[in-house]
Formats: structure tokens, sequence, C-alpha cells
């Protein structure tokens, strides 16, 4: 992990990955597969891409009773906990219709309604995650959606991650499929014979996943064009690299894509996070993955001070921002760009991965300088709500006929002109 005595933009070698033409034909051409063919070509894409020859689509109940014997109990249990956490945080997040009453009897407002489908997508691959289940499902539920289905790609052997079915069990969720990658957001935005259409996917995914969610947009919705995972650590000279290097490395190892920065005025404890990333790497599962990641995307950059720290925060606007300072408070007002913000020593990340609350579904590569969160608004609508009285009417009808006069649009000043000439005639 190399320390850089000045922050560039240039050196920080992230980017959305929009993939090249030649994925991006292979998406679309899955996505076309799954329109005709449904079913038959979902299967025939699972055996293709993830090995797995299945008779059936969805996970049956018995697959869900073998999950809970596979599953320790203590997980459970800790599951159990992280979803009070996380649905108590998002029912803070909560909204209501509201309306306003003029004078004249004019009523203006706006209805809150939740979507009726969403499907979450929840990866597989290289590791199996149930907090990805907790995090796409419980705001939805908080939001009202009335049905939400599951996809995952299945092992070779053609089974789900145990610890995703019972965190879908646990949520009430019985609507597991097995199926990944491109075809499964084919199969969420068109449908199939098994698979209902919804009206919203959320959920991460590679870089395949992310292009079939940008090709359907429009046919339905989505959560966000996510990419690699990425953390800065915002550290003064009292921390302890220890803990530095670990929650560098608590992304790294997501994908030898992921992002990993530290960003801190103190040459001493820059050195000192490098030997101990480097210490650290040799013990981790998954070493190879994160080191990959730190020596291609990861970096230690000096600053002046913890002013400009905060300058390289807000440029780089982080997935993951951790403000280990000794007085975190006294930064937070000047933090403009973050998806999530964790303060103070003991504010570790993978705290918010799983269990403190907040949604760990957060914008990536820099799109935290103008996106957010999932939460319980990525899944209502809002609907404007007009009801003119007929004094309101006759007191607003002249004005809106100046302004469609302007824009040449006769037929918008027919609509007035006439229901006001006929008000005239009722007060003669």
């Amino acid at each position: 992990m190399k320390i850089l005595d000045r922050f560039d933009k240039q050196d920080l070698r992230r980017s959305i990955d929009t993939g090249t033409e030649e994925q991006r034909q292979a998406v679309v051409d899955i996505i076309q597969q799954v329109r005709e063919a449904g079913d038959q070509a979902l299967f025939r894409l699972t055996e293709k891409f993830d090995g797995a020859r299945l008779s059936q689509l969805e996970v049956t109940r018995q697959e869900f009773e073998q999950a809970y014997r596979e599953v320790d109990q203590q997980v459970i249990d800790s599951l159990r906990a992280a979803i009070e956490n996380i649905r108590r945080f998002h029912e803070h997040q909560q909204r209501s219709s509201w309306m306003i009453t003029e004078e004249d009897g004019t009523v203006l407002g706006q209805l809150i309604r939740p979507l009726d489908r969403v499907g979450a997508y929840v990866p597989g691959g290289t590791a199996a995650y149930p907090s990805s289940v907790l995090m796409t499902v419980i705001p939805a539920q908080v939001a009202g959606v009335e049905e939400i289905v599951i996809t995952t790609p299945p092992s070779a052997e053609g089974k789900v991650s145990a610890g995703v079915l019972v965190a879908a069990g646990l949520l009430g969720i019985d609507k597991v499929y097995k199926v990944g990658g491109a075809q499964a957001i084919a199969a969420l935005a068109y449908g199939t014979e098994t698979i209902p259409a919804v009206d919203k996917i959320v959920g991460p995914g590679n870089i395949y996943v992310a292009l079939a969610k940008r090709e359907v947009f429009g046919i339905t919705g989505i959560d966000m064009l996510a990419g690699p995972s990425d953390i800065l650590v915002l550290a003064d000279e009292e921390q302890d690299p220890v803990h530095v290097a670990a929650d560098l490395l608590s992304q790294a190892e997501h994908d030898p894509l992921a992002c990993a920065v530290c960003v801190t005025p103190s040459r001493r404890l820059a050195e000192a996070v490098q030997k101990e990333v480097i210490r650290q790497l040799d013990t981790l599962p998954r070493a190879d993955i994160a080191r990959a990641s730190v020596e291609k995307q990861g970096a230690i950059y000096l600053t002046r001070d913890l002013e400009e720290a905060v300058e390289v925060v807000n440029t780089i606007a982080p997935e993951h921002l951790q403000v280990m300072v000794k007085e975190p408070y006294a930064l937070l007002g000047k933090i403009k760009h973050a998806g999530a913000i964790f303060l103070g020593a003991y504010s570790s990340e993978p705290l918010g991965d799983y269990f403190a609350g907040p949604n760990h579904v957060l914008p990536t590569n820099g799109t935290a300088r103008f996106s957010s969160p999932l939460s319980v608004d990525d899944f209502i609508k809002k609907s404007s709500l007009i009801h003119y009285s007929a004094e309101g009417f006759r007191r607003d009808g002249q004005h809106v006929i100046r302004l469609a006069e302007y824009e040449g649009l006769a037929a918008h000043v027919r609509a007035i002109d006439y229901r006001l000439e006929r008000e005239e005639e009722r007060d003669v």
C-alpha cells in the first residue's frame, strides 16, 4: 500500500466500471433470451454460468427447513438482533401523506404509496451475504411493499446459501429463486412463468448485474448502479494503526477492485498503517483478493492538516467514511459527501455492514456527491394531489392562460378559458 505525499485525484484509480462493449452485448443477448424463452432460458443460463442443472427455480420449503438445521443457532440469534436494529432505524424514515387546505377550499397535497412488488438481488459467488437480504428487504417491508421476492445465484450443486435462506425466512420471505447474474435481472424486469415481474430491483452485484440493471431501467425501477466497495479512513496521529489497517482490509477483502484509502496528516501513522496492512494480509483467508485491492486501488495520502484531509474526503466522496480523530464531531459539519459516516475509534465499518441499523447498500465510486443510501424512500412513490375550488379557479385561471399563451399551447388556454366563460355565465 503506497504512501503519497499529496492527493491527486488522477492517482485514485477508481471509476465507475461501465464494462466493455463485449460485456454489454453479452448482457443484451441474455436479456433477450430470457424475454423470449422465460424459465427455459433461466435453466439453460444457470447451467452455463453457475454449473447448476436445476429441476425447478423456486427454493422449496424443505430447503428452507434444511437451512435452519445448517446454520448455527448463535448466528440465527445475531441475525434476529440485527433485524431488530435495522428495522428500528428504518422506521424513522417513514413518511406520511399530507394535504393543505386553502381558505377558498382548494386542497393541495402529496399521497405516499408503497410499491406493489420488489425484487431483491442477493449476490453469491465468492461469498454468501445474508446481510444483503436484511438490508434490501427490511426497508421495503417498512415502506409497506406487499410482495418481495429474492433472486440469488445457486452453487454448482444447485443450492442456495443456508444463511441467505435463514435471513429470508426470519423476515417472512418465502419466494426465493435460484438464479443470478444478468438473467436474474431480466427475469425480475420482464417476468417468466415462475418469477414475477417487479416494479423495482434492488441489491448489489457484479458488472453483469450492473449492466443488466442499466439495460432494464425504464421497464422497471432500480436502486443504483453500484460498483466495487470503497472505504476512506480519516485518521489523526493518535489512532491505533492496527485498527486502521484492519478497517481498510475489511473492504479490500470484498473485491480486487475495492478501494481502501487512508488520509492522515501524520507520517508516523501512515508508515505504521502501511506496515500493519502487510502484516495482517498474511493472516487473511481472502489475502489474494485483499492484496490485489490494496496494491492496485489502495493508498495512504498525507495532508498538511485535518482541514486538508476533509477536502480530500469531499473530493473522493467515499462510500464508507471512518472519521478516526480525537474530536470527530468537530469535523462532521465540514463533511459534505459520504455514503455512511462512522465517527470515532469504536465505530468500525463492519458495524454498519451487519448490525448498527443504517443501510449498507451505499453509493459507490464517488456517487455520494449526488445519491444516498438505500432507504424506505426507495420503496415508495409520491402522487401530487390537486383539488381546486370554484373560487380558487376563478382567481388563478387568468395566470394559467397567460403562461399557456406565452408557451403557444392553445388547447391549454381553452381548457381554462371555457371554464371561466361558464363561470361568468353562471354569475350573470
